[in-house]
């Protein structure tokens, strides 16, 4: 098949302090077609689409759109050139509407040079329309969900017109209907000749709506292909050099004493929920978005308040009110949102990781730097965060890594009960596995564990028990010997 090619990457080198982020990256996107761009988190992906774009400068290299070499010097130079990218951190203002997110910068006029609010209302509309939003144009971005705000993203970039869109994860957020809608829309963009690069860590999606893959690991490019002529397991061993036989290790350990109780829990976003969890024990949590998984151990930890209901904690009713009191109490969560609750990320990894444990390090002389300089760098030797330094702005690290520390900062707090919520959210498939081993060694410390997961693979291949939610109320609890995608899946739509 000859395929036309509109942008040419070759040979991009680009280096940071203490890291080469691109070496020798190179990337073809063609007319009309879908290029799916993988690669561990960490592996330059982000970092190429960013110099292709004109936000980095590169070290060497060429970049060739339609046949000319090109050097953007920023956004509006590559926007001007047709090209648009769907960032992976939303990048909106959260006290302006819809449509003044989607024209910012490019407001549309009248004769009169004034903002032609009926023009951007209208078009914003349609766009709107195009994906299947029926949230007004001019609501406030404050009052969306993540996963709207996200189409808010998609929506500005085809609001440009643009020939060539890179999209970087751009269904990490979204529902199953909103993410058929997107693929939709990318469909009938292909149809009109537009070329798309599509950045994702979900395998499933490649073959959906992909036509070719170039795959980059450690900065350099390991190879493309057409998506008709390969499978998963090609792509994971290009991704991470290795063939992944067991992604979900089965650890077995015997589950010790009842270290949570929660009996009759109702809430503004709980209705009557009775479980326990044991020493040892890693509890899955399934059920569809919206279902109420992340408000219920919100509920437990304290961030939302309970209306009644009883919790005990190793045998003791516990009064939990607050976050700090659910640390306070031996509970520590890990948000599904790690750059907007977990992590700070203009801090660095020791400050990030340490964050919340800082009473356990100080005393009457103040802050003991020694043993706090110490845990950090036992952790991450313990889970293998890849950093230059302890000092390293936690920005720069890859979602994975990330993840680590946001796991170590949890940990470090001592708790008796570890909340993860989603913890691969984001993260590639290599950086999964080690997160994974993290957690099961973990449970065989005894640890006591509740995970929330839209993964079914991944909630069914960590848990010993899965209890699923359905309208915020649990709707069944299933054995390990129970577990089949056909049963979760009939108690996440609330079907006997």
């Amino acid at each position: 098949m000859n395929k036309e090619i509109v942008l040419q990457i070759k040979d991009i080198c680009k280096s940071f302090p203490g890291v080469k982020a691109l070496d020798g990256a190179c990337l073809n996107a063609y007319k009309g077609r879908v290029m799916a761009l993988m690669g561990e988190n960490g592996a330059g992906k982000s970092t190429l689409m960013k110099i292709m774009t004109g936000i980095y400068s590169k070290d060497s290299g060429t970049v060739f759109y339609h046949g000319h070499e090109v050097t953007f010097k920023g956004t509006k130079d590559s926007q001007e050139a047709g090209i648009a990218i769907i960032h992976q951190e939303l990048n909106l203002i959260q006290h302006m509407s819809i449509t003044e997110n989607i024209f910012l910068g490019r407001e549309l006029t009248n004769s009169f040079g004034k903002i032609d609010w009926t023009l951007m209302h209208r078009e914003a509309r349609s766009i709107l329309d195009l994906l299947n939003i029926e949230d007004s144009e001019k609501t406030l971005i404050k009052d969306l969900t993540i996963g709207k705000m996200q189409m808010v993203e998609i929506a500005k970039a085809l609001s440009q017109n643009a020939k060539l869109i890179v999209m970087d994860e751009p269904t990490d957020a979204l529902t199953d209907k909103e993410t058929e809608s997107l693929f939709k829309v990318i469909k009938e963009l292909t149809s009109e000749g537009k070329s798309i690069i599509y950045i994702s860590h979900r395998l499933k999606e490649i073959p959906a709506i992909c036509d070719d893959i170039t795959v980059l690991r450690d900065g350099k490019f390991i190879s493309e292909a057409e998506v008709k002529d390969i499978d998963e397991n090609y792509i994971i061993e290009k991704m991470v050099g290795r063939t992944l036989s067991e992604q979900f290790p089965n650890v077995s350990v015997t589950p010790g004493a009842e270290v949570l109780k929660v009996e009759n829990l109702c809430g503004k976003y709980v209705k009557d929920a009775s479980f326990t969890l044991k020493k040892g024990e890693i509890l899955g949590i399934a059920g569809l978005m919206g279902a109420g998984r992340s408000e219920l151990v919100k509920t437990i930890y304290g961030y939302y308040k309970k209306s009644s209901g009883k919790v005990f904690i190793e045998g003791q009713e516990v009064s939990i009110d607050s976050p700090e009191s659910g640390v306070n109490h031996g509970i520590a969560y890990v948000s599904e949102d790690r750059k907007g609750d977990g992590l700070v990320l203009g801090l660095s990894v020791k400050e990030n990781m340490t964050l919340s444990s800082l009473k356990f390090f100080s005393s009457r002389l103040g802050l003991n730097k020694n043993a706090e300089n110490k845990s950090v760098d036992e952790y991450i030797e313990k889970f293998g965060v890849k950093t230059p330094s302890p000092n390293q702005i936690i920005k720069n690290l890859s979602g994975g890594n990330q993840q680590k520390v946001a796991i170590a900062k949890a940990l470090l707090t001592n708790p008796k009960i570890l909340i993860l919520d989603e913890p691969t959210r984001g993260v590639d498939v290599g950086a999964k596995k080690e997160i994974y081993d993290v957690i099961n060694e973990l449970k065989k410390k005894g640890l006591s564990i509740i995970m929330i997961s839209s993964e079914m693979p991944e909630v069914m291949g960590l848990s010993d028990r899965i209890m699923v939610i359905h309208e915020h109320k649990i709707s069944g609890t299933l054995s390990k010997d129970e577990f089949t995608q056909e049963k979760i899946m009939r108690y996440a739509v609330g079907v006997e």
